[in-house]
């Protein structure tokens, strides 16, 4: 099977083809602004390298957040356009499933993954349920605790400060071979359905005014 991976959720771009598990071709950049501009090319590059075309892709993976607002809505829409024009499925995966995918032997540590998010902030999943607190209001571990994202230091440092019992991993965004790897799994009906559309914790920040929308010109 072949499976294009994409992912723009945090604060880099990456996009790789795997085949039946292994990884054919990748190429990941710096994302900050540019997520948008990035992908594209990235995308035709490993298509390049190679040496196939949409048409003979099995399907598509995407990471659905939590993360960055523009990020996601780059790599989703570029995804479904792919998909679309290549008649196959987008599979959507998110940051914490492809984290834990890249982690299996953990053992009995409970996997907290941390992503940042704004005015000092981050997005916590943990047992598949994901919150958004400040950094001081991190909950108290029930058991040893294993820290994944790109908010892990944080996390770790701030359950170590408590005497908690926490790992520092080293996943800190995912990569493309364990984002095609969930979503293989999700398309063989071994994980739960999950629709590639935005992942969004909080509710978002810009809001019709009260009195509604203005009406059309006349």
């Amino acid at each position: 099977m072949r499976i294009l991976a994409l992912d723009a959720a945090l604060a880099r771009c990456a996009v790789g083809l795997i085949t039946d598990e292994t990884l054919t071709a990748q190429r990941i950049e710096p994302g900050g602004r540019g997520h948008a501009a990035l992908l594209a090319p990235m995308v035709q590059a490993v298509l390049d390298e190679a040496a196939i075309q949409p048409g003979q892709l099995d399907l598509i993976a995407a990471t659905i957040g939590p993360g960055s607002f523009t990020g996601i809505r780059a790599a989703l829409a570029l995804a479904h356009g792919i998909a679309l024009g290549a008649a196959i499925p987008v599979i959507g995966v998110t940051v914490a499933e492809a984290l834990a995918s890249a982690l299996p032997h953990l053992g009995t540590r409970q996997l907290w993954v941390g992503i940042h998010a704004r005015r000092g902030r981050i997005f916590l999943e943990r047992d598949g349920a994901i919150t958004g607190m400040a950094e001081a209001d991190l909950p108290r571990p029930d058991g040893p605790v294993a820290a994944a994202g790109d908010a892990a230091p944080e996390i770790a440092a701030r359950l170590a400060a408590r005497d908690h019992d926490v790992m520092l991993t080293d996943a800190r965004t995912p990569l493309p071979r364990h984002i095609a790897m969930v979503a293989a799994a999700r398309h063989a009906g071994q994980r739960p359905p999950l629709a590639a559309i935005p992942l969004y914790v909080d509710p978002p920040e810009a809001q019709p005014p009260a009195g509604g929308l203005r009406p059309p010109p006349a």
